[in-house]
């Protein structure tokens, strides 16, 4: 008997715990929707509340003030990128494959609208580029993750003799991540999935990769 009463308790504890994740993730996932139309820094508690019909209390039940909402947007808006663009990367053949399938997937990450205004960090690097804090440090770290990520495969990449042996492992992660935040801001911009497909073309080109399919036909 009493074992089944503490059962039950324990079971009655975890759901309100349970439910209340659920709610902080579907808050978080419309937190970072919402910050790449209308900014970080509007991205209040007061705002959020009104965009997705909750109280500001219920709110503050979840994040004590403005800046703790900031942070974990930013890093539910990572936890995206980790399962959409760099999953995908880290399940390829290390190499080459994985710096194309790293490309293809931000690309693809975009082109679906994951987030509707393009990819978070594309949106909100700039605005929190001047504003020091800890929302644009972890923005910062986390672009730079991505281009070191990037950086790697390179490596590998020259490694395995898929690369030609004059690149640079740096400029090469530089300009593949400036050719896809560009091709970003072009889809944004005009609303032209023409630009990722350019993107892809560049892509490939930069990476040898039309050369290869040239030479197998």
């Amino acid at each position: 008997m009493t074992s089944g009463t503490t059962n039950q308790r324990n079971r009655a504890q975890r759901h309100p715990r349970a439910d209340g994740e659920r709610t902080r993730g579907a808050i978080l996932r419309a937190a970072a929707s919402l910050a790449t139309l209308e900014g970080l820094e509007g991205l209040s508690i007061g705002h959020l509340a009104d965009a997705i019909g909750m109280s500001k209390s219920g709110l503050y039940a979840h994040f004590g003030s403005k800046q703790e909402l900031q942070v974990a947007t930013v890093e539910e808006a990572e936890r995206v990128l980790q399962a959409e663009v760099i999953a995908p990367a880290l399940a390829a053949r290390p190499g080459l494959d994985q710096l194309a399938t790293a490309c293809e997937a931000y690309l693809s990450y975009v082109e679906r609208r994951v987030f509707p205004g393009g990819c978070f960090f594309a949106a909100t690097a700039l605005e929190m580029g001047t504003r020091p804090g800890p929302v644009k440090e972890r923005v910062a770290a986390i672009q730079s993750g991505f281009t070191a990520l990037l950086r790697s495969y390179v490596v590998t990449a020259l490694e395995q003799h898929e690369l030609p042996a004059h690149e640079d492992p740096d400029r090469l992660a530089f300009e593949l991540h400036a050719i896809l935040l560009g091709a970003d801001t072009k889809f944004v911009l005009n609303d032209d999935p023409a630009a990722l497909d350019l993107a892809r073309a560049v892509v490939r080109h930069r990476l040898g990769l039309d050369n290869s399919n040239a030479s197998e036909s």
